[in-house]
């Protein structure tokens, strides 16, 4: 039998989705972490025992501790991105990473990021949350235009591949923008013939290191399967048009698990702060200032930046990340799997840890003293994390 443990956000993303994947990576020799959705714009922390922390993207949340990732047909790639975080892990970490990928992997054009940034800058105040790095953007051209996937790379030559991104730039660029308004500095940077062929080299240096796989490679291994940013900002479940353009919950890790041969053992971890957070435009019930919140909040994953602004809260919502993840569970985890949660940044409570209900929506829970909040917490979750590393997650005692 196969043993699969899926980590999940249930929030807004940054919910703790890489320390678990690490947790759970660093107890299994054979375990193999697999990115379910999203692609660049996801990143997940990991800090290690020792200090050493990064941001990953490309590469699985168990890379610390060996383990392999295996990008899926529902990530999309950027090859741009991935030569450098590649490099970054070579060089600060001296680690060479091992990574698999579906064929059926798309990858980001330097045309999607350059038009991802446009759009959102000149939305003004009406921003979706975009990250910038062309992921939205790469799925809309997906819809009307012939995409490049990882399959392809393993076969185009140069010349093909300089051939499918000019007409990118020829024939779909024109669609997707008044090119008569654009801009001299956006037309000068999209019709430099090096943008294409930097982006070729990069192509060339990722596929030197990455292995094309097929799910079925997969059976013999733990699967730990990574979901990226959170069920709130689900396509789906999320608050249009202030989502992510995936699906980030059990809807695309159950379709990956029809490629592998079962029967599989499956173990459905949702994961949350003990407070609530949102990187981005659109709404959050009961947002509060850092200052009202009175938590002893630290990030520094979350810079504040031009398309995404600073880090943003609120109290936490029990019925909320209940209902919710109730709702992913039921449709679409398999017959027999088992749900369980986790709260991390319990060492980052204040005084109190709850707020009056005061919207229409959802009903925030009542306000409690830190204690009577943990206490009700442990209830609800069968993990905790007092602090950024695996060695600060706790499995409480039911």
């Amino acid at each position: 039998m196969t043993k699969v443990i899926a980590v999940i956000g249930a929030g807004y993303g940054d919910e703790g989705k890489g320390l678990m994947t690490d947790y759970y990576s660093s107890q299994y020799t054979d375990a193999i972490v697999i990115r379910s959705n999203g692609g660049a714009q996801a990143g997940h922390t990991v800090v290690t025992p020792e200090g050493e922390r990064h941001v990953f993207s490309h590469f699985g949340s168990g890379t610390f501790n060996g383990s392999p990732t295996f990008l899926s047909k529902h990530f999309v790639c950027n090859p741009i991105l991935f030569v450098k975080e590649h490099k970054l892990l070579v060089d600060k970490f001296g680690i060479e990473p091992e990574v698999y990928i579906d064929g059926g992997s798309i990858i980001t054009t330097p045309f999607d990021m350059l038009l991802n940034q446009t759009h959102e800058a000149i939305r003004g105040d009406d921003l979706h949350g975009s990250c910038g790095v062309g992921f939205g953007e790469t799925l809309e051209r997906k819809k009307v235009f012939d995409v490049i996937n990882i399959a392809d790379l393993s076969y185009f030559s140069d010349a093909d591949l300089a051939e499918s991104l000019n007409q990118i730039r020829v024939e779909y660029i024109p669609t997707r923008m008044d090119l008569s308004t654009a801009g001299e500095t956006f037309l000068q940077i999209i019709n430099n013939d090096e943008l294409i062929s930097d982006f070729i080299d990069a192509c060339n240096y990722m596929m030197s290191y990455v292995k094309l796989k097929q799910p079925y490679h997969l059976k013999d291994s733990t699967l730990i399967f990574e979901a990226a940013q959170g069920l709130l900002l689900d396509m789906d479940y999320g608050y249009f048009p202030h989502v992510t353009r995936s699906n980030c919950g059990m809807k695309n890790i159950s379709d990956i698990l029809s490629e592998i041969p079962g029967p599989h053992d499956v173990t459905v971890n949702y994961v949350r702060r003990a407070y609530t957070t949102r990187h981005g435009a659109g709404p959050l019930d009961g947002e509060l200032t850092l200052e009202a919140i009175r938590h002893n909040v630290v990030d520094e994953t979350n810079i504040t930046n031009e398309f995404q602004g600073s880090l943003r809260f609120a109290h936490g919502d029990f019925n909320l990340f209940e209902s919710v993840t109730d709702k992913d569970f039921s449709n679409y985890a398999p017959v027999g799997s088992k749900k369980v949660t986790t709260m991390t940044c319990i060492d980052q409570l204040g005084m109190i840890a709850g707020a009056k209900a005061n919207s229409e929506r959802h009903n925030l829970c009542d306000v409690y003293w830190k204690e009577d909040f943990i206490n009700i917490a442990k209830r609800a979750s069968d993990y905790f994390s007092y602090g950024p590393t695996r060695e600060d997650v706790k499995k409480l005692d039911k």
